[in-house]
């Protein structure tokens, strides 16, 4: 059995190489794939010196392409399994083979681990779909404030550690490279159990998140994050139309939410750097690709 680690990666060369490390202490890896996203921090150099590595430099086409490159070349060069993680996250030496254990189920198609932060569980995994009411949210069933103490059976979990049966691949293909960032991975997860495959959440197999932001008020982190706020408003908008089961999901979903950025735009820019109106018309660009599924790099 072949088991290939994809990373995907972009301008943190310390976190990098923490990711590589833990991924070298873990066994079972057979082969690490780095996908380099345009670094332009001296990572492309870093990485041509790793004789254990197969490095993968294209430009920056986000997290999305990012993966889609990475499993399409573990795919093709005859992975049975694939871990895919970003470079935030750092597996614990025994996180692979409390996965391992798991596998020998056909039904389950995505092994997912437990992430921590500063020892505390990080966890944005969810149970179901909600793609009929259009009032609330897309994901049900959060499992971020249960004691999960065994591995139980999730509908969605983040591009930070799943571990992917080959046979999905094969059914289902490769990510929708074009989201650029957010959603990616809902929309795998979606495909997957479309497909008729099983996703599991395993507690007891571990990562450590790198934390972000942390000494950083509302208005600064806000600030920080501004430029990602189309491909977040845009790629859920998409999920909503393209899953959604009726009018009100397919359309009205994705206006709410866009509606409520535009509000606080509207209110805070005199105030606070976090938001501008020109943010406005982006957000409103954003909602319409969303439901014309217009997706690309803005």
């Amino acid at each position: 059995m072949k088991i290939s680690a994809v990373v995907v990666t972009y301008n943190r060369i310390n976190l990098l190489k923490r990711t590589v490390d833990c991924l070298r202490a873990n066994g079972p890896v057979n082969e690490i794939v780095v996908v380099n996203n345009g670094s332009t921090d001296g990572t492309a150099e870093w990485l041509d010196t790793q004789a254990d590595i197969h490095v993968i430099h294209q430009e920056n086409v986000g997290g999305s392409g990012g993966f889609y490159t990475g499993i399409d070349y573990a795919y093709s060069s005859g992975a049975d399994w694939i871990w895919c993680m970003d470079d935030d996250v750092f597996p614990r030496a025994d996180c692979m083979e409390r996965l391992l254990e798991h596998i020998d189920n056909p039904e389950i198609g995505i092994l997912a681990p437990r992430r921590l932060i500063d020892g505390e569980i990080f966890c944005h995994d969810f149970q179901g779909y909600n793609l009929t009411n259009p009032f609330s949210s897309m994901y049900t069933g959060r499992i971020e404030n249960s004691a999960v103490n065994g591995p139980i059976f999730i509908a969605g979990t983040a591009f930070e550690g799943p571990f992917i049966r080959r046979e999905v691949v094969e059914k289902i293909g490769l990510p929708t490279r074009d989201l650029f960032i957010f959603c990616d991975d809902t929309d795998y997860c979606i495909r997957t159990l479309q497909a008729g495959y099983k996703i599991l959440y395993v507690p007891d197999a571990l990562m450590d998140k790198q934390k972000f932001f942390s000494d950083d008020d509302w208005a600064e982190r806000n600030r920080k994050k501004k430029w990602k706020r189309f491909y977040q408003a845009r790629n859920s908008a998409y999920l909503n139309h393209h899953y959604g089961k009726n009018w009100g999901v397919k359309y009205l979903r994705g206006f709410i939410n866009v509606f409520g950025s535009i509000a606080t735009a509207f209110f805070t820019a005199p105030f606070s750097k976090a938001w501008s109106y020109k943010d406005i018309p982006v957000l409103w660009r954003a909602y319409r690709d969303g439901v014309s599924e217009k997706l690309g790099k803005m």
